[in-house]
């Protein structure tokens, strides 16, 4: 699977995917994470990105023109089966089953935004979605950018290596959460693991993980 991300600062992505169970997922080939510098698509000297948004208001808005060149650029193949995100604060709220329903494309290409905005024509006529994660103001689609890439990306085949960590995590069913989870010490500070975990009785221990699993509120 490939994630084409299309951002003003391209850097900020390189400590964060180099690492970790996406580092290791890039190396084996099993998704591809490329970020593009917008400004590669602008057409004058100063690479401008952004201007003064109609109507007068604070602030800066990204321009079209540059978003629609690279979009038009990062289409390939022509029938890659595809999907066009613009990270938006105004956008669906992203969820486990948008991570699920986006892990079946090919490619995703994300939009990420800064300034106080991006201008409608792109939600409205090149995206096919826009997504937020939260209801609080970022200072730009990049975190928003990690977040969904790591979330689609876990759920590809191999990137985990113990494909039963996928099926018990948080939120792998419906909005039932995740069981508590303890190690060692197995006294910390007098906080005492359950007796039942070490009990090494394993029906004892599904029946507990079950009655403590918490609800996502």
């Amino acid at each position: 699977m490939k994630f084409d991300i299309i951002t003003i600062f391209p850097q900020i992505f390189d400590s964060y995917f180099s690492e970790s169970i996406i580092g290791r997922a890039q190396k084996a080939g099993l998704v591809k994470i490329v970020t593009h510098d917008l400004r590669r698509w602008t057409k004058d000297k100063h690479k401008t990105v952004d201007d003064k948004p109609y109507g007068g208001g604070a602030g800066m808005v990204m321009m079209p023109g540059p978003i629609f060149k690279a979009v038009k650029a990062l289409k390939k193949p022509a029938k890659q089966k595809r999907r066009i995100i613009l990270f938006s604060a105004k956008g669906k709220k992203f969820t486990q089953k948008d991570a699920q329903r986006l892990a079946g494309y090919g490619q995703l290409i994300m939009i990420c935004g800064r300034y106080e905005g991006v201008d409608e024509r792109v939600a409205k006529y090149l995206a096919d979605e826009e997504i937020s994660v939260g209801e609080y103001v970022l200072t730009g689609g990049e975190i928003p950018a990690m977040i969904v890439v790591d979330a689609i990306a876990r759920l590809q085949t191999g990137v985990l290596g113990n494909q039963e960590s996928l099926k018990e995590e948080s939120f792998s069913q419906e909005n039932i959460a995740e069981y508590p989870q303890y190690t060692r010490p197995e006294n910390f500070k007098g906080w005492k693991v359950p007796k039942v975990l070490l009990s090494g009785n394993h029906a004892e221990i599904e029946k507990w993980r079950k009655n403590n699993l918490k609800k996502n509120v």
